[in-house]
């Protein structure tokens, strides 16, 4: 069950402090990113934060190692710990769902297409199409897909497993070999390991 909280009617992007905190997975370090409402981005490596509204603003807080002039809500450490625990858990073949506090920031529609991402069941996929159609939006394709590829909680929020049409694998912000590894890992396939 997910525990999404909107900004679409609130400008506040700047407003609520963020942690974050960089977890080694099977698929590369990700970087976590909380703030006191809730789990703001889970991003890929070398990424900057500017495909998930947070440009400049990954990498300045470490909740492992707070800076003395740093407060940090308890509340985003302890969503940070609660991903990290749930990510784990997740890579260890343990979880298929996500209940997390999530803090999403972007428009109306960015927002609908990503919570209804959370409705895709582990181990399948449906079509760009599929799931424009499933939003009541169905010549919104292209929007989707839009997004989804600005879609702020990686695997939480699973963007991974929408394909194109045929069923072929397209785009994805941390790169098709990482999205095949994902689904593989969600399948009865036992994913090769990582390059």
């Amino acid at each position: 069950m997910m525990n999404p909280t909107t900004d679409s009617d609130r400008n506040d992007r700047g407003t609520h402090p963020m942690v974050s905190r960089v977890i080694d997975t099977p698929i590369g370090p990700l970087t976590l990113v909380a703030d006191d409402v809730g789990l703001r981005a889970v991003t890929w490596p070398d990424e900057d934060g500017a495909r998930v509204g947070l440009s400049g603003q990954l990498g300045a807080s470490d909740s492992s190692a707070p800076s003395p002039t740093t407060v940090h809500s308890s509340a985003a450490i302890a969503t940070l710990e609660a991903t990290e625990a749930q990510l784990r858990e997740y890579f260890a073949g343990e979880r298929q769902d996500f209940d997390l506090p999530m803090h999403l920031v972007g428009t109306d529609f960015q927002q609908e297409a990503w919570r209804g991402l959370a409705d895709i069941p582990y181990g399948q996929t449906i079509s760009y199409g599929e799931q424009a159609e499933r939003l009541g939006r169905p010549k919104a394709v292209r929007a989707v897909g839009a997004a989804n590829g600005r879609n702020p909680l990686s695997i939480v929020l699973p963007c991974h497993r929408v394909v194109g049409a045929s069923g072929d694998l397209t785009g994805f912000a941390a790169g098709l070999e990482t999205k095949r590894w994902l689904l593989a890992h969600e399948s009865d396939q036992a994913p090769l390991p990582f390059a």
